[in-house]
């Protein structure tokens, strides 16, 4: 814990429309992963930080302002929020880049498309309504209403912050809420931008407030906070538990996106040179820092080595450095722990008899950075921790398999269920696969393919809910009966009876 000083910019948090300082007064820093440089300095915030953020939420939600906002209003705020993150898009990548390690070429990419996920619920903004039912009395109009559920808590990672805040905000905001968001401690900066930009859009104050600081202190509290409707998080699986316990206790709702061990099927009529490059960007894009990673591959006997050979090939040729750098092809970790949690799984890995064939190894990048070489794991099975646990890394375990009932059986034993991928150039298989596989999405002949209009959930211990596309707008709204008598006859005596 330290004051802030004049050597790094500061953050303060972002509540009720302005900026505000930590009610304890305490900072802390945020660091390039790329040069263990210092950023910014960003507040620590407590109980006391997240009270005063979910009071201003609520207070903007029961506002006239927002209140009373006619849905297609809200659909022109969304709308214009998208265009001011199209108008701010170097600045946010760069911010990111910065942040987390990902590479500023990538991030560029996904400013691109990011702005289309606040035209997409912008779109939807006013196409939300009930219905009305037939009632077996004539004279008795019933019909149904979508409602807005109140304040949101959106607590999300370091690995994607813009996107999977994004995945929260854009239909929270479409459907009436007001939201509380606590970003990653790694990644804080362009959360609290986002928010400044939202309220730049029109959105009025207090319907976006963003508090920043730890899990224990800042995340926990507003879990616990008894004025939220909902959370909505993205992370481990074991943290996911914990909130899908604190919420169902209060019988509020959760939308829960959590980890993965996705298995990547390349059967032996795939074209493997395009097989190959699928594994390659489900796995290695990012540092393998996403929860869709494709980190368990399984080849057919018959192109097992063929596939090998050119993941290898591949694998040794990435480009590793600086991510703001566009010849760079791999960045850094996210921060030091993550890096050092690699590198376990790597040694775990060979003490379980696992085999390098290629990386391995920590790296410093050149740049005295949290880098980790693309690694690739044979010699392993189903059975090996480095095979069944999340690892987060630029690290690939690959598995031959003989028949498809065999691909499919591996690829389901595991505990997770968010994503799949599947390469054949047999349509009737594509399909009999797909339907077998335990996972929320499925990708044939390509991986990592994403949409706002299409939703996304996750299996088993993946996760509990959907993002994206229209089955979203459900999470976020509740759905109320309503019964009018349209008759003005006196209502009869209940007790007595009718001839």
């Amino acid at each position: 814990m330290s004051e802030p000083t004049e050597q790094l910019p500061t953050w303060q948090h972002f509540i009720g429309g302005t900026w505000v300082e930590p009610a304890e007064g305490q900072y802390f820093d945020s660091t390039d992963p790329a040069t263990r440089r210092g950023l910014y300095r960003a507040a620590r915030g407590t109980a006391a930080d997240i009270d005063r953020a979910v009071t201003a939420a609520q207070a903007a939600f029961e506002d006239p302002r927002w209140r009373d906002m006619s849905q297609t209003r809200r659909g022109h705020l969304l709308r214009r929020l998208g265009d001011l993150i199209a108008e701010n898009a170097g600045e946010l990548a760069l911010m990111e880049s910065r942040d987390n390690g990902k590479l500023l070429r990538e991030m560029r990419g996904q400013l691109t498309t990011l702005p289309e996920y606040y035209h997409y619920y912008a779109g939807l903004a006013d196409k939300i309504h009930g219905s009305t039912i037939p009632a077996s009395d004539r004279r008795v109009l019933n019909y149904t209403a979508r409602e807005p559920l109140g304040v949101v808590g959106a607590i999300t990672p370091w690995n994607s912050p813009l996107t999977l805040t994004t995945s929260k905000l854009a239909p929270a905001l479409c459907a009436g809420n007001t939201v509380v968001i606590k970003p990653s401690e790694y990644t804080s900066a362009t959360g609290l931008r986002l928010a400044e930009l939202a309220l730049e859009a029109g959105f009025p104050p207090g319907v976006v407030n963003v508090v920043t600081g730890f899990g224990p202190e800042a995340g926990q509290a507003l879990v616990d906070h008894q004025g939220l409707a909902k959370i909505s998080f993205t992370g481990s699986t074991a943290t996911g538990s914990r909130i899908a316990a604190a919420t169902a206790s209060r019988f509020i709702g959760s939308t829960l996106e959590l980890g993965g061990k996705s298995p990547n099927i390349v059967f032996e009529d795939a074209d493997v040179a395009n097989a190959a490059m699928g594994v390659v960007a489900g796995v290695f894009a990012a540092a393998g820092q996403t929860c869709i990673a494709g980190s368990r591959v399984f080849a057919h006997r018959s192109v097992y080595d063929e596939l090998l050979e050119r993941v290898c090939a591949r694998a040794k040729t990435i480009r590793i450095g600086d991510p703001l750098d566009d010849t760079t092809e791999l960045g850094p970790l996210a921060f030091e722990a993550q890096r050092d949690k690699v590198a376990r799984y790597v040694d775990l890995g060979r003490s379980e008899g696992a085999r390098v064939l290629t990386g391995g190894a920590a790296t410093d990048g050149g740049l005295g950075g949290y880098f980790y070489e693309p690694t690739v794991l044979v010699d392993v099975d189903n059975s090996m921790r480095v095979v069944r646990e999340e690892i987060f890394g630029p690290v690939v375990a690959v598995m031959p398999f003989d028949t498809e009932e065999e691909a499919v059986r591996l690829a389901n034993d595991t505990e997770y269920g968010l994503a799949a991928g599947v390469w054949t150039t047999n349509l009737a298989r594509a399909h009999r696969v797909a339907a077998r596989l335990e996972a929320g999405t499925v990708w044939v002949n390509t991986y990592r393919a994403m949409s706002p209009m299409s939703p996304r959930q996750g299996f088993k211990t993946s996760g509990v809910g959907v993002e994206h596309g229209t089955e979203a707008i459900r999470e976020y709204t509740r759905l109320k009966s309503i019964w009018i008598n349209t008759s003005e006859e006196p209502v009869s005596d209940p007790f007595t009876m009718r001839s």
